[in-house]
């Protein structure tokens, strides 16, 4: 018992710890050491949770205290009330002075002009020449073309340039296959090794539960657009191909005849920048300086209509010359067929001589197509006495008459 009380004076007590070892004197009951051991265990266990529940709740505690600090903070509340009001990025609201001021009123007007460019795009009252509605199209590219809205223009315009280039000089599609290869090399081999690591892929964890698709509506608006938008094209190049506005069809003529040239010298790209210049930056210029080109225009059309009245009066006075010489010709030579026809007529009646065959057809040339007029003499006399039978010819003797010889 010494021993054993030795031994518990070197165990500290219950009041300066709260672990409660178990009894293992050989000489104590089994089932009482083990009664011991296994309350010894559920303290122990009992104390640790309750630990382990105090530090994480007060990590729990600051996490939350930390967390309502950020929320209250304010440029937390500006952030949020920044991406409450639509503006994301810079938060033109708060910007003070006049730098800030007009750069909130640029922001500003740019919304404004592509809600326009947008709400433009409606179906136009006027038709085409054939009475066909045109597309919606027509007139927002009306609007686009003209800087009815100019920020909205202007960067399309920048846009448009920025991709040519970028197309120019960036190998974007070689760009795209890579960034597919790597990707769909880096996850079969994730998925690899995850398998063999792990006996379970990588990719496969991050799979949706069901894979996205196009809803029926989306793909409809799509496809009603893609429509509306080639028939744009459509129409367009057919009223340019039967002139219904010859104003324009001149232009794309002229347009035409250029590239055909330029090709010869020009890149594609190059082709294709000069024409989205030329296609953005022609309405501006004609819009600022409009006056001064109506009046040349008008200047010129003006010198074009007398130049033409001009050779219209003139091809009317050779085409009357003409006719009048031709009618003349005509005449004449009606004149001389009458005549022929006439003594042709004479000749086959009564038989004349050379000599007055001649002088009948000087007659008839000198005469301006007169009738031929016939005499009495010009016809034989009739006989007077019925015919005579040709027996009594043989018949009749006559002093004068020989006897014919007998056979």
């Amino acid at each position: 018992m010494s021993s054993s009380a030795s031994y518990q004076d070197g165990i500290p007590s219950s009041e300066q710890s709260n672990v409660d070892y178990p009894n293992v004197q050989p000489s104590a009951n089994g089932n009482t050491s083990l009664q011991n051991a296994k309350e010894s265990v559920a303290s122990i266990n009992h104390n640790g949770a309750a630990l382990t529940y105090r530090i994480a709740d007060h990590v729990s505690q600051d996490a939350q205290s930390a967390a309502n600090t950020v929320q209250n903070h304010p440029a937390t509340q500006s952030v949020k009330d920044t991406v409450a009001n639509g503006e994301l990025g810079l938060r033109l609201t708060s910007v003070k002075g006049p730098v800030g001021q007009n750069v909130k009123k640029q922001y500003g007007n740019t919304q404004n002009d592509f809600s326009g460019l947008a709400d433009s795009r409606n179906r136009p009252t006027e038709a085409a020449a054939t009475g066909q509605p045109l597309t919606n199209y027509h007139s927002m590219f009306y609007d686009l073309l003209t800087w009815e809205h100019p920020r909205a223009t202007a960067l399309a315009f920048t846009a448009n340039v920025a991709f040519i280039f970028t197309a120019r000089y960036l190998h974007v599609i070689r760009w795209v296959f890579k960034g597919l290869y790597l990707t769909l090399g880096l996850t079969a081999a994730a998925e690899v090794a995850g398998k063999v690591t792990f006996s379970n892929g990588v990719a496969s964890q991050f799979r949706p539960k069901k894979y996205y698709t196009l809803p029926r509506d989306t793909v409809d608006a799509v496809l009603g657009e893609l429509h509306e938008l080639v028939n744009f094209f459509v129409i367009e190049f057919q009223r340019l191909l039967f002139a219904e506005n010859v104003l324009h069809t001149s232009a794309a003529f002229l347009a035409a005849f250029i590239s055909y040239y330029l090709i010869k010298i020009v890149p594609l790209w190059g082709l294709t920048l000069i024409g989205t210049v030329v296609t953005y930056l022609t309405p501006l210029v004609y819009l600022n300086n409009k006056e001064i080109i109506d009046g040349h225009v008008q200047n010129l059309s003006d010198v074009v209509n007398k130049q033409a009245g001009q050779v219209k009066d003139l091809a009317g006075q050779h085409t009357s010359r003409a006719v009048g010489t031709a009618k003349q010709y005509a005449g004449d030579y009606s004149s001389k067929a009458q005549g022929y026809i006439g003594s042709a007529r004479g000749r086959s009646a009564t038989p004349t001589s050379p000599s007055a065959a001649a002088q009948g057809a000087e007659s008839t040339g000198a005469s301006s197509a007169s009738p031929p007029k016939y005499g009495s003499s010009d016809f034989p006399e009739a006989p007077q006495t019925g015919p005579t039978p040709i027996a009594q010819q043989f018949t009749t003797s006559s002093p004068d008459a020989k006897p014919v010889p007998a056979l």
